[in-house]
């Protein structure tokens, strides 16, 4: 990137927005404006077209929330753009599930033109950091090995993720729905626990009523198995809003854990 202007696409419902949000970003040293967007699956089409740097994305769009563009966009691993979040929606839960998702900011609306520009002052400084960083340092081995991993999932306790036994040891005896892994909590197993996963998907979310209609499996059993996968991190929650109650539980794949490789 060094010497090429960082590319930003605006994401706004507001046409009066997007215009002069478009403006800030224009007059500020070091970046260009390459689009704009009014919905949520309109950026999320740009951002998987490429040649988008940074996008600035409000959390209120009329179609899909940007806490799920966010998450689209993260299935792109390295090649997702960064994103710079510009909204006027403060509640803690949405705050906290765009911190979450790794954004290089959090700016809330209304905002002048200078904050804005110093945001991205400070973003462009960090960038070409990381970017000298990345370019000095050695890879490690276990970074070497997660290159040329497939990205299948590690399901907890089996064998491709368990470490290797030593020769002439003998095998533990294979995990059935009536013999539960020692390594996971009481009441999973790992034959139930793979079935689950696979039937998981890291853009498409779904319900638990939904998943365990895929699995064969209860409700009960199924909220069971997304409850502990959520606490290893595998999956992340979204969120779907009725007319009327409460916001029904979504769950898919977390885009960090697609890849198989060990820890250093």
């Amino acid at each position: 990137m060094s010497g090429e202007p960082i590319r930003v696409l605006v994401v706004d419902d507001d046409p009066g927005a997007r215009a002069l949000h478009g403006r800030f970003v224009s007059g500020a040293p070091g970046f260009v404006l390459v689009g704009t967007a009014g919905s949520g699956e309109a950026a999320v089409l740009r951002g998987h077209r490429g040649g988008v740097d940074l996008i600035l994305l409000d959390m209120r769009l009329p179609d899909i929330s940007g806490i799920e563009v966010l998450h689209r966009l993260r299935t792109l691993g390295a090649r997702s753009p960064d994103v710079l979040v510009i909204s006027s929606s403060r509640d803690q839960v949405t705050v906290r599930q765009a911190l979450a998702a790794h954004i290089v900011g959090y700016l809330v609306k209304p905002f002048t033109q200078e904050a804005l520009r110093e945001r991205l002052r400070v973003y462009r400084a960090e960038r070409q950091a990381r970017e000298r960083n990345e370019r000095d340092r050695p890879l490690a081995q276990g970074e070497i090995d997660r290159l040329l991993s497939t990205g299948r999932i590690r399901v907890p306790g089996s064998a491709a993720s368990g470490p290797s036994r030593p020769a002439g040891t003998a095998s533990p005896p294979a995990a059935t729905p009536e013999r539960p892994s020692p390594r996971l909590p009481k009441g999973l197993s790992e034959v139930t626990l793979a079935r689950v996963v696979e039937a998981l998907d890291p853009v498409s979310a779904v319900s638990a009523a939904e998943l365990a209609e895929r699995c064969e499996i209860s409700r009960a059993t199924a909220r069971r198995y997304v409850d502990y996968l959520v606490s290893e991190g595998a999956i992340d929650l979204a969120h779907r809003y009725g007319r009327r109650g409460r916001p029904e539980v979504l769950y898919r794949l977390a885009p960090s854990h697609l890849s198989s490789g060990d820890q250093d």
